[in-house]
């Protein structure tokens, strides 16, 4: 079934019986994943949490519902998170909503997959499974978001706060939720007890990395620079940035770019491609650049590399910023030559 967002905030809340799957797919997997996080909160801090992702569902269909329906070892709530998922997940999916039991929710994160795909539309029509689009929200709804965040932890922003604060995150929702959370716990704020955030006291918990540009480093790699790539990730370790921000973004940049180059690889002109996918006129040279350097399976592969490098920053199974800053380097050399 189609969800609205508050309706799946809802269920994720306080998960229905009859809802076996949460399928959050789109391009704002920074999003997605927030929603996800809802739903382990409402099962408790014991509860057990099964991790798969799509290469594993390619392999093993079957995997899914057994997952779903098996007992926590601990006798604690359980349930089944997928990642980066997309159409080899159909299988595993369907299993799933045919299954004679699954006492276990499943949310299936899928970033690439859009509304038309047959897993999108298999979702959609199941009555036990709530779908919703997630898509990269504008400057205002950000603000928005951000702003509902900081109510959540009992915060008042004062003007000009959230817009700030949605700088510092680049965009991204878990990086702002974090931000948001010390700032909640510099000010003693909780959900029972109101404090008004001012600029000041962003200033003290070190809240400003709006200032460090991630476009230089989404335009270094994908134009196969690797010492302008180095140097712009130089100053975002000096800045103390964390790298969740400018992968996403960079991962957002490589699907688009691979769903234009997927269009003139179907013999359309690169020009009229732009034009309908409306690429700001100031981009369009190394947009233009970047669809003739790079082929479809270049960029497939650039995408699957940004998105392990992103899940490994956020499992802690990385050493900080490096592996993720080596990754992008290698990959930036192996374009430097077209």
């Amino acid at each position: 079934m189609k969800a609205t967002e508050a309706r799946l905030k809802a269920a994720l809340d306080r998960p229905p019986a009859d809802i076996r799957l949460y399928l959050l797919f789109g391009p704002d997997e920074a999003g997605a994943m927030a929603l996800a996080d809802r739903l382990p909160r409402a099962l408790g801090p014991d509860a057990e949490r099964i991790d798969l992702d799509g290469a594993t569902l390619r392999g093993d269909p079957a995997r899914l519902a057994d997952e779903a329906a098996a007992l926590s070892l601990f006798g604690t709530a359980r349930h089944v998170r997928v990642t980066g998922a997309g159409e080899e997940s159909l299988a595993a999916v369907s299993a799933l909503l045919e299954a004679e039991r699954a006492g276990n929710p499943v949310v299936v994160i899928a970033p690439t997959l859009k509304a038309t795909s047959k897993l999108a539309k298999l979702a959609l029509d199941a009555p036990n499974a709530l779908t919703l689009a997630c898509y990269v929200p504008g400057v205002e709804q950000l603000e928005g978001v951000v702003g509902e965040i900081a109510r959540e932890q009992g915060l008042r922003l004062a003007p000009g706060v959230a817009r700030r604060l949605a700088g510092a995150g680049g965009g991204d929702r878990a990086v702002i939720a974090r931000e948001i959370e010390k700032l909640a716990l510099y000010l003693d704020a909780d959900p029972t007890r109101t404090v008004t955030a001012e600029d000041a006291a962003l200033d003290a918990i070190g809240a400003d990395l709006g200032e460090v540009e991630a476009s230089d480093v989404i335009d270094a790699l994908v134009a196969g620079k690797p010492a302008a790539l180095g140097e712009a990730l130089r100053r975002m370790e000096e800045a103390n940035v964390s790298p969740v921000p400018w992968l996403r973004a960079l991962a957002r940049r490589l699907a688009s770019l691979a769903e234009m180059r997927g269009e003139v690889a179907g013999g359309a002109d690169i020009g009229g491609v732009m034009k309908r996918h409306r690429v700001f006129f100031k981009e369009e040279a190394a947009t233009g650049a970047a669809l003739r350097r790079w082929s479809p399976a270049a960029l497939a592969g650039a995408l699957a590399i940004v998105r392990a490098a992103e899940r490994s920053v956020m499992s802690g199974a990385s050493a900080g910023n490096v592996l993720p800053a080596q990754a992008m380097i290698e990959l930036a050399s192996r374009r430097a030559g077209g």
